[in-house]
């Protein structure tokens, strides 16, 4: 259709009616002049009820203090990452993250927009895997408090021929002797977390629980009441409940990606450090928990402080035991240990008997930088035994985008072959991430909706 017939309002709308996040526009009066259908799914309304109406008519148990949209009309100030609770039309609990926005035009503010993010469901999910946690802590054991702790791994099962890896190893055993908070940082799938685990699992507190909470996967409010719990009506729908602080009491709570964490929430964490106490989201009681904290960052910790991601008090506080662990390209002699131990362990899994890699094979693992590490090594080495024909894996087996092309190829059209990159590098960032898309979005600096789009386009 020539681009002429296109109306500008329009197209925005249709736009924003694509668009998986719930879209509120008020004008400088109050009264509502958009609202999208996903906005309409979560305030369980008709959008006839809602568009060109007082927004204080339609949703009558807000007013002028609580309603973020109209805060920011009047204070012309942006809302960034407010999270609200509260009962729709139909009588269901709605979390929402919501960020509300002044819309000016020529220097004059026109109205003020808010994109609201529901994630009552993921919030439900974290709130079950609590429960579940404290369900666990009450099955008794004759030998254990806890159920065995089987899935965690041991400084055992940690292969290396690397001298410099196997001094980190009997450092981390000397670390598993103390109480002292770990911090563990280098690239992703280096191994940070079976570190830890090992570490945990050499102490005395390896009866005991072992959790892990990645900072990066949740907003602000509902990893703050993941850790710390709730009490009875802090907000709508809100239930006594622990928080994993008091689930991990007397064992290990592992921060991954610590860095994610927001500020504010690592002054808490610090203040938890320092005096081992806790108090439940809208609590009044401060509860003391024994727990040893252990975090993980993929970034050097020295250049997130002097970036403002992460509090100095807080660095100098973990870094009282920390440990670097150096990616696989400066440990050649360990990929190939690693390479077979993998086969073996596919071979099992997947009822094969593939012997090992041919040498040409092996060179070219040797000079691959595996920006993925050992993550990489693995995911690359299954994908091979289950498209190989043979008893030896080849580097006809590689994934394609770890192969080369020879110097006698045609060079491709450009188009052609700037998706091709951009699929190795998506193909890479999800190999990195274990095949999380948010990760992987924020790997690539892009947003994850367009991540999402690519995939569908190209993989």
């Amino acid at each position: 259709m020539p681009s002429e017939f296109f109306n500008t309002s329009e197209v925005l709308e249709a736009i924003l009616e694509t668009i998986d996040e719930g879209i509120h526009v008020i004008d400088p009066k109050g009264m509502t002049i958009f609202y999208n259908g996903v906005a309409a799914n979560h305030d369980g309304m008709k959008r006839s009820e809602v568009i060109g109406k007082p927004l204080l008519e339609a949703f009558p148990s807000l007013n002028h203090k609580s309603s973020t949209l109209l805060r920011v009309i009047k204070s012309e100030k942006p809302i960034y990452n407010y999270s609200q609770s509260y009962v729709n039309a139909h009588g269901r609990i709605i979390e929402t993250l919501n960020t509300t926005l002044p819309i000016y035009v020529d220097g004059f503010m026109i109205g003020a927009i808010e994109i609201a993010k529901d994630y009552s469901s993921l919030k439900q999910l974290s709130e079950r895997l609590a429960d579940l946690e404290s369900s666990l802590k009450t099955i008794k054991s004759p030998e254990r408090k806890m159920p065995a702790n089987g899935g965690l791994y041991s400084f055992a099962e940690i292969l290396t021929k690397d001298n410099g890896f196997k001094g980190l190893i009997a450092q981390g055993k000397k670390a598993a002797r103390s109480s002292s908070s770990v911090l563990v940082y280098g690239e992703s799938g280096v191994g940070k977390e079976l570190f830890v685990q090992s570490i945990h699992q050499d102490s005395s507190r390896s009866k005991e629980p072992f959790i892990a909470q990645n900072c990066a996967a949740l907003p602000e409010s509902l990893l703050e009441s993941l850790l710390f719990g709730t009490a009875k009506g802090s907000y709508t729908g809100a239930v006594e409940r622990q928080g994993l602080f008091e689930l991990a009491n007397g064992g290990t709570l592992f921060l991954d990606e610590l860095q994610s964490m927001p500020i504010d929430l690592q002054a808490k964490l610090l203040r938890v450090l320092e005096d081992g106490f806790i108090r439940r989201i809208g609590g009044t009681k401060s509860v003391q928990v024994d727990v040893r904290i252990m975090a993980a960052m993929n970034m050097d910790p020295k250049k997130e402080v002097s970036e403002n991601r992460l509090r100095p008090d807080l660095f100098y506080r973990l870094n009282v035991l920390s440990y670097e662990l150096p990616p696989l390209r400066e440990r050649i002699d360990d990929i190939e240990l690693l390479s077979q131990h993998f086969i073996s362990t596919f071979n099992s899994k997947l009822g094969l008997s593939i012997k090992g890699m041919d040498e040409k094979t092996k060179a070219f693992f040797r000079k691959y930088h595996w920006p993925g590490n050992v993550r990489e090594l693995k995911h690359t080495i299954e994908f091979m035994m289950n498209h190989t024909e043979n008893d030896v894996l080849n580097l006809e087996d590689l994934p394609q985008f770890l192969k080369k092309p020879t110097p006698s190829e045609k060079i491709l059209p450009l188009r052609e072959a700037m998706i091709e990159m951009e699929t190795k590098l998506i193909t890479e960032a999800l190999l990195q991430t274990n095949g999380n898309v948010f990760q992987a979005s924020k790997l690539l600096q892009i947003p994850r909706q367009t991540l999402q789009y690519k995939i569908k386009r190209h993989i």
